[in-house]
């Protein structure tokens, strides 16, 4: 192992650890309050940016053999997740102005790439604490409501159930292969022995709670209301981008047997109606997509059911689709009096008649997260069925597209809100912010390029 070995491959992650350094330092020694959003702004953009480098160099190394390493695949993960925090950043100065905000988020970040060059489990689990338990803490931060409090602790509960459920699998699999590394994920499918049968199902448990596939999933919509849009808009997209990353990482290189077929089929699919159907009934923007990203959990583990270039491609576009038109809907919301008024649907009445830039943005979003063409969410959606047809399950996706279809109706209900309903809306509209503006032009530009060139993006994953 050599110095520069370490530095290159880990890159990304130095420069994170960097800026918690910095931002650390920044509160200790400055002798009055200031910002910290510019310079982690600049620190995540920087890492983004050295992952995209490496991807682009195609770069690989193993500065730790077993357990860690880059390819890659990785980097352009890296890239991506890095990418999308962004316009949270952007989004997040109304809500944090303390420090506290950018230590948390940057620790995720770290544990988020570092999960994402893991060869072994141990490895594994250290970046999905490392990702997981700053977030717990981000809920709270925020206190914009009672429900905030319940929302943390639950989600606090339920994603302890979520480690020691992985623990336990890895246990499991280490008594049936012998081996802490990830191959021994794959080596344990294929074996019959009740251990590992045990040991797979724990992790695979602990991974549908992590992505909130139904019927672990009821954490989700607590946790989104309670936390505030840009810790939302997070969890929403960059730590369920990095779970899906993860998963593909672990599974590549295996055909799934029936038993486990069966496993990836049905629960992604009654997450997707599900999802879809309790959506409907929600009077919260933030409960609803909660709802919305159950189903869309549902889709993603589909894309599992295919063979490994076509899931890697279904995924990573599906992922790229997904977060920014997420992150384009809230970057977009208009401000109210308080938080519980600002996430009601009701203040979304008349938003064409106030604002009609953000009306179309959310248009845009939701139409995309439908899946209706020419937007990105119906390229990805086409790719996760086609990879599941390819690999023989054509009435899984049948089903998996009627089941999605289920969704147009809660989705096209905002749309109606904004633009042809005449009401006022519930308590006092205030205006989007310039920064969330900026935020939502980080992301509809990429929305633009990926819905005129989707297959200039698809060769190049």
């Amino acid at each position: 192992m050599s110095l520069q070995l370490v530095l290159t491959a880990m890159l990304p992650e130095h420069l994170l650890l960097m800026g918690i350094l910095g931002v650390l330092i920044l509160e200790i020694a400055a002798d009055r309050t200031r910002d910290p959003l510019p310079f982690t702004f600049a620190v995540v953009a920087t890492a983004a940016l050295a992952a995209l480098w490496l991807h682009v160099s195609d770069y690989a190394g193993s500065p730790f053999p077993g357990q860690f390493s880059v390819d890659p695949a990785a980097t352009l993960a890296k890239a991506i997740l890095l990418a999308l925090t962004l316009p949270v950043l952007l989004m997040s100065r109304d809500d944090f102005s303390g420090t506290r905000f950018s230590a948390l988020l940057l620790s995720s970040l770290y544990g988020a790439c570092l999960l994402l060059s893991s060869d072994s489990f141990l490895t594994l689990f250290l970046g999905i604490e490392l990702m997981s338990m700053p977030v717990y803490a981000l809920v709270l931060l925020a206190y914009g409501r009672a429900e905030s409090a319940e929302a943390a602790l639950k989600y606090l509960v339920l994603g302890g159930a979520g480690s020691a459920s992985l623990l336990m699998g890895i246990s499991l699999i280490f008594g049936a292969t012998g081996s802490f590394e990830l191959a021994a994920f794959r080596e344990a499918v294929v074996t019959t022995g009740p251990l590992a049968q045990a040991g797979i199902g724990l992790v695979l448990v602990a991974f549908f709670l992590k992505a909130a596939v139904v019927p672990f999933h009821t954490w989700a919509p607590d946790a989104y209301e309670g936390a505030s849009i840009p810790v939302t808009a997070y969890m929403a997209t960059v730590i369920k981008a990095a779970v899906l990353f993860v998963a593909v990482r672990m599974f590549w290189g295996l055909t799934a047997p029936v038993g486990l077929v069966m496993l990836l089929a049905a629960l992604p699919l009654v997450s997707m109606i599900w999802g879809n159907l309790a959506a409907m009934r929600q009077e919260s923007f933030r409960r609803m997509i909660a709802y919305s990203s159950v189903a869309h959990a549902g889709f993603l583990f589909f894309a599992f059911l295919g063979n490994d270039p076509g899931r890697y491609q279904a995924v990573t576009f599906y992922v790229i689709a997904y977060g920014l038109t997420n992150l384009l809907a809230f970057a977009c919301l208009p401000g109210g009096a308080d938080d519980a008024t600002r996430d009601r649907m009701e203040s979304l009445k008349g938003l064409f008649q106030r604002s009609p830039y953000t009306a179309l943005m959310i248009a845009a979003a939701l139409l995309s997260l439908a899946g209706i063409p020419p937007f990105p969410g119906f390229v990805a959606k086409f790719l996760i069925f086609k990879n599941v047809m390819a690999a023989g399950y054509t009435g899984w996706a049948v089903a998996g597209l009627i089941g999605s279809y289920l969704g147009i109706y809660f989705y096209l209900r905002v749309i109606q809100y904004m633009f042809m309903s005449a009401d006022a809306p519930v308590g006092e509209a205030r205006p989007v912010g310039r920064l969330a503006l900026a935020a939502s032009l980080c992301c509809v530009v990429p929305v633009l390029l990926i819905t005129l060139f989707p297959g200039w993006i698809l060769e190049r994953l």
